[in-house]
């Protein structure tokens, strides 16, 4: 009673601290979700209302059900490229059907708590990972800035000046809405030819409704559905738990991803239901949002509420917006994502570590796709690891002449990668009568090490030799009799 009473008390105070700041950092957030938002519905090959529409559906859930306070997430991301195909093939009513499915599987995802699969993910591919966001976050700008003219990079430097010295002057409001209003304000005085917010696409003129995706019921939709479902579930939930792990590390506190899992689902689901496409963590905003004082729920449900109230409610204002205020906010977002302190540790880290980082920003930038360049830096720092391990394994040989005994001393793991270095170690054409093989200072971690034991002893044994095995711990001993025919009593 006391644990549950102390829980309720936090997630309450996730609620109530420091509600000014936390509204106007949402409020922040929402300027930098309109373009991202509306750029990777085009990706899909949706409206940008359904993007919009589905972000204000999971900025409500997360913020109630998600278990990383502070954390934005929307219709965005990796997950617009794996929906693109679907859509084309067999448009919108079948992205709503993978929609609700993918967020089944985030929840039985979240409730086996396989989050723990997270541990397996370095910091050098988390770094890697977000210095690849904030160079995505840059590039995804630069349409904005072709083919325009001066007028348009006048106002992307004044709104960049704004952000970087409004601070100086005043921190009571967030420097990007100032940088909004301002940057509006002068647009509307002084007649430029800028791209507005209203150029971006349609905008949302209702509120999303409940509504059951129109397709059959029958095991053909399920086939065509499922390894899209399947992937936006996994690439949703790997771009969230990253997400969340940076926010960690940022504010110097924990969450739960298991809880953050099951949210996401709960979130995914309401926006199938409404019409909406599936959606993640979205770094960059996240950043954004720390950065201006988001540290609570409530930062990211004004995040959610304010994007609906400006798309409906004041949208024949906000579609007046220029592109270049909100260009200019990315832009702030990239430089304040990416972790500079990377670039000096390249020479004083391990060059291994070093290597996985730069694989992992290489892999995201050439594809746009973040879960294969956390997969590959995930994939270089196992066979890294393993071959660093690998070659801790020593084994070290000497006679006693006064038994005629050879005896090998093992020290280190015995697994896969290291089995047939534990196997070449050993000499066959030796003339003792005997060896003794001493694993006091090995572990035998799998089927491959005991194989290897037991090929060892096994030739030793046919070349007529006597082999005793002495040393196992209780673990090794265990997978040698399970595993093996060896009688090492």
């Amino acid at each position: 009673m006391q644990r549950s009473t102390f829980a309720l008390g936090h997630y309450i105070d996730e609620w109530s601290e420091r509600p000014l700041r936390e509204a106007l950092a949402g409020m922040v957030g929402t300027f930098a979700l309109i373009p991202e938002v509306i750029a990777f519905s085009f990706v899909a090959g949706v409206d940008p209302e359904v993007g919009l529409f589905a972000t204000f559906i999971i900025g409500i859930v997360i913020a109630v059900c998600g278990g990383r306070p502070g954390m934005i997430s929307g219709a965005a991301g990796s997950v617009a490229l794996v929906v693109a195909a679907l859509v084309h093939g067999h448009g919108l009513q079948y992205l709503l059907a993978a929609t609700l499915l993918a967020g089944l599987i985030q929840i039985l995802f979240g409730l086996l708590r396989l989050e723990v699969l997270m541990r397996f993910v370095s910091r050098s591919v988390r770094t890697g990972f977000v210095n690849a966001l904030a160079i995505l976050i840059f590039s995804a700008q630069v349409p904005q800035m072709l083919g325009v003219d001066w007028h348009t990079y006048a106002m992307i430097a004044g709104g960049l000046a704004i952000i970087y010295l409004a601070p100086r002057l005043t921190t009571a409001i967030p420097s990007p809405l100032i940088c909004i209003v301002g940057l509006t304000a002068l647009a509307a005085l002084v007649p430029m030819p800028l791209r507005t917010v209203a150029d971006l696409g349609r905008l949302p003129s209702s509120l999303p409704s409940l509504l059951w995706p129109q397709v059959p019921a029958t095991w053909a939709t399920l086939e065509i559905i499922a390894p899209y479902a399947l992937a936006m579930a996994m690439v949703g939930l790997l771009e969230s738990m990253m997400t969340a792990s940076v926010v960690d590390d940022i504010t110097e506190t924990t969450s739960s991803k298991g809880r953050e899992c099951v949210g996401l689902g709960l979130a995914n689901v309401a926006a199938g239901l409404f019409g909406g496409i599936a959606g993640c963590g979205m770094i960059g905003q996240t950043v954004g949002n720390l950065r201006y004082g988001g540290r609570g729920r409530l930062s990211t449900l004004v995040a959610g509420v304010f994007l609906l109230l400006l798309m409906v409610a004041l949208r024949p204002w906000i579609a007046r917006v220029p592109v270049a205020a909100l260009v200019a906010i990315m832009i702030m977002v990239s430089i304040s994502t990416f972790s500079w302190t990377s670039l000096r540790t390249l020479v004083t880290h391990p060059k291994v570590s070093s290597v996985v980082m730069l694989a992992t920003v290489a892999v995201v930038v050439a594809t746009k796709d973040l879960a294969l360049g956390v997969c590959v830096g995930v994939l270089l720092s196992g066979v890294f690891f393993a071959f660093k391990v690998m070659r801790l394994m020593r084994v070290e040989s000497r006679l006693d002449e006064a038994t005629d005994t050879r005896i090998y001393t093992v020290s280190g793991q015995i697994f896969f990668a290291s089995a047939d270095l534990f196997a070449d170690a050993f000499d066959l054409r030796d003339k003792a009568a005997r060896v003794r093989i001493d694993l006091r200072d090995a572990v035998l971690w799998d089927v491959t090490a005991v194989t290897a034991l037991e090929g060892v002893v096994g030739k030793m044994r046919r070349h007529g030799k006597a082999v005793e095995v002495v040393g196992l711990d209780a673990a090794s001993a265990t997978l040698v009799r399970r595993h093996s025919g060896l009688n090492l009593a």
